[in-house]
């Protein structure tokens, strides 16, 4: 078990893109224990990749759902995990990672994240950051994704605290949910913009679904069910007129929270997290982003038990 980790990956008609991820995690320094791909209903060539490259390397195994027909992000990439998290004793492992299936890993990446684990008991996930290449220049551009969080597409979490935080919340918002649960429970999330653990993402970031704009509609609907307060969805409005598409993205977004403020469609029920959360957003606003997540890691430190099992520590704050 020691140093062992575990990758699962969902993945829809990936053909494009799933070749470039495979050869970059066959081929890592450290190679995964088992990495279960989870082949949610595709209808291209996406089967047959992962066919021989599951003949080739024993650590691979394939997962397969039924087609629903069409790609679901959220609630839906989050089943499709389960459904390859169902197969194996998490406890067998001592890291976990969800990882997409279309990118390019750096060949030390894992055992970086490994190395960083290590370092820092109290750090329970972490990534490096993704990049993509723009369309004209074809120039490698950051996808600005805060530090205090570990990337969505490749989140590696340390098991215990995992198992902690409850896993993932099957819906929107799943990969913001799960930081601010760690941080609640004294754990710490982290990603590092440092080249070495760089990661290419083949996709734009909230493309995957009718493309960029359903995406940030999308996104907007998220920070309403996570519990965001209006005056912080405003802020992340103004930040997100500086990048592209720019007056568009940026009110796509605000429309989503909106639209469903004012249909009053259902919240995360997690009062704790969220009172957290909200102030930890007005420290972000008035304060900045890296003080406010320093000084509150600091704080949420006395709560950090890596021993409990559960998602049952109060706020107390």
């Amino acid at each position: 078990m020691d140093d062992s980790y575990l990758l699962i990956s969902p993945c829809r008609n990936e053909a494009d893109f799933m070749v470039n991820t495979l050869e970059s995690v066959v081929n890592q320094s450290v190679t995964p224990a088992k990495w279960i791909i989870v082949d949610d209903g595709s209808t291209d060539t996406t089967p047959e990749i992962l066919q021989r490259y599951s003949d080739q390397y024993d650590f691979i195994q394939i997962v397969t759902r039924d087609n629903r027909g069409h790609r679901s992000v959220g609630p839906g990439v989050i089943e499709a995990f389960y459904a390859g998290l169902d197969v194996v004793d998490l406890n067998d492992y001592q890291f976990v990672c969800k990882l997409d299936l279309d990118l390019i890993m750096p060949p030390r990446y894992f055992e970086l994240m490994i190395g960083r684990m290590k370092s820092n008991p109290r750090l329970g996930t972490c990534s490096g950051k993704a990049y993509f290449k723009a369309e004209k220049s074809g120039e490698l551009l950051p996808e600005q994704c805060g530090d205090e969080s570990s990337i969505g597409a490749a989140k590696f979490y340390r098991v215990s605290c995992f198992q902690q935080i409850g896993g993932f919340v099957r819906q929107v918002m799943w990969d913001g949910i799960d930081s601010h649960r760690c941080r609640l429970l004294g754990w710490i999330s982290l990603s590092w913009d440092e080249e070495e653990v760089r990661f290419i993402h083949l996709r734009p970031m909230g493309s995957s679904q009718k493309g960029i704009l359903t995406g940030r509609v999308r996104h907007g609907f998220g920070q309403y069910y996570m519990g965001t307060g209006l005056a912080y969805i405003l802020a992340s409005t103004f930040y997100r007129l500086n990048k592209k598409p720019y007056l568009t993205g940026a009110f796509a977004m605000l429309w989503g929270f909106i639209k469903s403020a004012i249909k009053r469609v259902e919240r995360l029920d997690d009062p704790e997290m969220i009172r957290l959360m909200n102030r930890y957003q007005w420290q972000c606003l008035l304060k900045g982003k890296k003080k406010a997540t320093v000084n509150l890691n600091e704080e949420r430190a006395v709560y950090w038990q890596p021993e409990k099992k559960g998602y049952d520590i109060p706020y107390q704050g």
